[in-house]
């Protein structure tokens, strides 16, 4: 059936936008807060379609697979409520325990090293890792990057630059620090820590001389509008590599009720992504388990990344799956754009 001449207007409409905009996007041109809200109603085939182009002439065929381990679990502080480490919520996480050994966390680098992983994120519970502990944690990278050749990327929380500067020359290359939504949404999302922190972390990392990887996630309660000013933000900070978490509902957070987004949800929320950062790594984290497709859509829709294995209280989509994800998807397994 041939769509109604108002339906077939406004996919016409919708279709030039997307070319008019990727034609910006091709001449070097950022694409604005109100470019990007332009594509939040044309047609997801062929915003998907111009996201995956303007990938592929910014980045090529980089993949940037990390894996993740939980270097330090539970009785956070803190009150994210999306997270089941929160010490404020009564979840089935009853798991916690202290700082990782420098054995384990070597442990896992070699093991993730031998399945060709390029990166390796050591993430913490807690406001920020105290000063005795990123000490060990500095021994425990030297022993990494001495006997692997996986890069390290520290994720511990609110530190300072001198802590960040100690880490750098220790042997890590990147720090993640999520910024979770807009400055808006923020103080709906957490509040024993503000979004202007957040920022100062990055860039107290950015002045340590280490690279940042920084993102969100996706079904909180924010709006689409939300999500492009979080990635705006990140663009400011000079961030290229922007996780993509979708809400997994955890019982017994505050959030344990949110809808789930559609996988189109989340290929659109990709697209627009690579739009506002063409040369930047949108990377699909925590959640991907919950679209059907391992994320194999919006890895046609812009995103190029991707945090494999295990998640930090939730199960992943296995390195070795992933791996044959991107050969199928014609991706190489590279570092990327830093």
């Amino acid at each position: 059936m041939e769509a109604a001449p108002e339906e077939a207007a406004l996919a016409a409409s919708g279709e030039a936008v997307v070319k008019e905009l990727e034609g910006k996007v091709f001449a070097g041109e950022s694409i604005s807060r109100e470019d990007a809200l332009r594509l939040l109603d044309v047609p997801l085939e062929e915003l998907a379609g111009a996201a995956d182009r303007i990938r592929e002439h910014f980045c090529g065929n980089a993949f940037d697979m990390c894996t993740i381990i939980n270097g330090k679990c539970g009785k956070c502080s803190e009150d994210c409520k999306y997270c089941a480490q929160s010490a404020h919520y009564h979840t089935s996480c009853g798991e916690s325990y202290g700082l990782l050994s420098t054995e384990e966390l070597l442990k896992q680098a070699e093991y993730n090293d031998r399945r060709g992983v390029l990166r390796y994120s050591i993430v913490t519970s807690g406001r920020a890792l105290p000063d005795a502990e990123v000490e060990r944690a500095c021994e425990s990278i030297r022993a990494i990057r001495r006997e692997t050749g996986i890069s390290v990327c520290v994720s511990f929380g609110l530190l300072k630059e001198e802590q960040f500067r100690k880490l750098k020359e220790a042997g890590a290359s990147r720090v993640h620090c999520n910024l979770e939504s807009s400055e808006r949404f923020f103080p709906e999302v957490c509040t024993t820590h503000t979004f202007a922190e957040k920022v100062d972390t990055l860039k107290a990392a950015k002045r340590a001389g280490l690279s940042v990887c920084s993102g969100g996630i996706m079904g909180l309660g924010e709006t689409m509008e939300d999500r492009i000013d979080m990635v705006l933000t990140a663009r400011e900070l000079g961030v290229k590599s922007i996780p993509v978490n979708l809400l997994n509902p955890i019982p017994g957070t505050p959030y344990e009720k949110n809808r789930v987004l559609t996988n189109d949800e989340l290929c659109r929320i990709t697209a627009v992504f690579r739009f506002l950062i063409p040369d930047g790594m949108i990377r699909l984290a925590g959640g991907r388990g919950l679209v059907g497709d391992k994320g194999e859509k919006c890895f046609r829709s812009g995103a190029n990344a991707a945090i494999s294995g295990d998640m930090l209280t939730t199960a992943g989509i296995t390195v070795e799956t992933d791996m044959e994800l991107t050969a199928k998807l014609g991706y190489e397994v590279r570092i990327g754009n830093e």
